[in-house]
C-alpha cells in the first residue's frame, strides 16, 4: 500500500483504501470500519500523497508531515483530534514550527492529526518510509 491509495472523501468520515477503479468511480475500503464502497467519479476524493502543507519557505508534503508526527509521537498515536485549538496548534507547531498560521486553518491540523491517528491505529505508518521511486 502506498500514500497515494489512502484516500479523504468529502462528506464521509476517516481515510479510505483505494481498491478499484471503475469508469464510474472508485471502489473503496474505509479504514475505520473495513466496509467497501463505491464512490462516484462526481465526488471530490483527494489523495494523500497529492497533500501538502504550507510553511513560511515552502509547501511541504503531507508524507513529511506524518513522518516528522511519527518522531515526535514515537510511532504511537498522536493528541485526539478533539483537543482544543490551541493544544492541536501546540502539538503542530512542534511538529512542522514554520507552519503558516495565516493559510493552515485550525480544521486542517484537525485533519491531519485525526489521519495520522488512522494510519497509526491500522499500523499504516510504514508506508511513510517508501520512496517518491517506489511510489
Amino acid at each position: 500500500m502506498e500514500l497515494r491509495t489512502v484516500l479523504s472523501i468529502t462528506g464521509k468520515p476517516g481515510l479510505f483504501k483505494l481498491v478499484a477503479q471503475n469508469k464510474g468511480g472508485v471502489v473503496v475500503k474505509s479504514l475505520l470500519d473495513g466496509k467497501r464502497t463505491s464512490i462516484s467519479a462526481s465526488a471530490n476524493v483527494s489523495s494523500l500523497g497529492d497533500i501538502a502543507i504550507y510553511t513560511y519557505e515552502e509547501e511541504v508534503p503531507l508524507r513529511d508531515v506524518f513522518k516528522a508526527m511519527a518522531e515526535v509521537t514515537e510511532g504511537k498515536e498522536a493528541i485526539t483530534h478533539k483537543s482544543s485549538k490551541n493544544d492541536l496548534e501546540d502539538f503542530f507547531g512542534e511538529v512542522l514550527p514554520k507552519f503558516d498560521q495565516e493559510r493552515v486553518y485550525a480544521s486542517d491540523i484537525k485533519k491531519i492529526v485525526q489521519w495520522f491517528n488512522i494510519l497509526a491505529k491500522n499500523d499504516l505508518l510504514g508506508i511513510l518510509e517508501e520512496t517518491e521511486e517506489e511510489a
